[in-house]
């Protein structure tokens, strides 16, 4: 072995031991994931792990999987296919998503190496789709991480997002013969540096702007509000950034609205839906509003196109005059730093 670090933990070994790598520690980031390309059967492999996962539709196997096999992965995959190659990153063959995190994964490596050195080994992976989550623990216990800090990017906690890219790390670590210590990052919704990262974003599109719009839509991804019944916190957590947001930016009460996008299936979902949100305010006299995604970290399908293409289309359609949609925070400096520093709270007594 050339790392001399390594051969050093070896010291006292047979000469026929199995080599061992430097110990280090190990910041996963995780996200939702993507197709690996918009045909029909890329998108049929993804929407059918996307939607057989049991924290996003917890309906029975046997009435859910043959509507999910017969009829919906039949229909489905053309037009999200269609749908994801009006946003498909052409010059380099992959979403928008994958690319964006990739991005982030750099800066946060930058940042994590500026503080710790060559200990840290920064990576990601997607809860669906490639990289799995299971080959990036397998990559990252090989290179020596003993200990992995896993990091979903998801600010606001939801069973269907954090809760099952946990169950996924932890049946990820189920295969290692040497498991590593673990730790999860919580949800960070009502975090300053986050808020503050959204409200900079805010400012920044605000100034740039020939006039201010008359209302700011903050559009979250919904869930069936059954799910809030049954005690999951998301829609709770997702009010409180708004309410924060708008107080770090100093704004009035009615200034910022929240709503729910992305609904699928019969069944009632959080209200108000984005979508006829937008189209309601047009039609009361609203000319100008502006929209972000707080729950997004990552700008991806349901922000590139159904925010700019669907829910702008509704406002305009009926009445609306400017529609302006402020990105999420993606690999953004103050967003970064951000991440950086709740990862930095959460390695506390792992590394000096």
């Amino acid at each position: 072995m050339t790392d001399q670090a390594a051969r050093g933990r070896l010291a006292h070994a047979p000469a026929d031991h199995p080599p061992v790598a430097k110990a280090k520690v190990g910041v996963l980031i995780a996200n939702l994931g993507t197709p690996d390309n918009y045909d029909y059967w890329s998108m049929r492999r993804y929407l059918g792990e996307f939607l057989s996962d049991k924290r996003v539709v917890d309906l029975a196997s046997w009435k859910w999987q043959p509507i999910l096999q017969l009829i919906i992965l039949t229909r489905r995959p053309f037009s999200s296919g269609k749908n994801y190659k009006s946003i498909w990153n052409h010059d380099k063959g992959e979403s928008p998503l994958l690319t964006i995190t990739k991005d982030q994964t750099a800066a946060l490596t930058e940042r994590m190496q500026a503080a710790y050195g060559d200990q840290v080994m920064v990576d990601f992976c997607m809860r669906y789709g490639n990289p799995s989550t299971e080959s990036v623990v397998d990559k990252m216990v090989k290179a020596g991480c003993e200990k992995i800090l896993f990091f979903p990017l998801y600010p606001h906690y939801a069973g269907a997002t954090l809760a099952t890219a946990n169950d996924e790390f932890f049946r990820a670590l189920m295969g290692q013969k040497w498991q590593p210590a673990a730790r999860t990052v919580a949800a960070y919704f009502d975090d300053p540096r986050y808020i503050d990262a959204l409200a900079q974003s805010v400012e920044r599109a605000y100034a740039a702007l020939p006039q201010r719009p008359e209302v700011l839509i903050a559009s979250y991804h919904g869930m069936p509000k059954r799910y809030l019944l049954e005690g999951d916190p998301y829609h709770c957590q997702c009010l409180k950034t708004t309410r924060l947001l708008r107080e770090r930016l100093g704004w009035e009460g009615d200034s910022i609205h929240t709503s729910f996008q992305s609904v699928f299936g019969r069944e009632e979902w959080l209200k108000p839906y984005t979508v006829e949100y937008v189209a309601k305010l047009a039609q009361s006299g609203v000319k100008r509003i502006a929209v972000m995604a707080p729950a997004f970290s990552a700008d991806c399908i349901e922000t590139l196109e159904e925010i700019q293409e669907e829910i702008r289309e509704a406002f305009e359609h009926a009445g609306g005059e400017t529609f302006t949609y402020i990105p999420c925070l993606n690999d953004d400096a103050a967003h970064m730093d951000a991440l950086a520093a709740i990862a930095q709270d959460n390695l506390g007594g792992w590394l000096g």
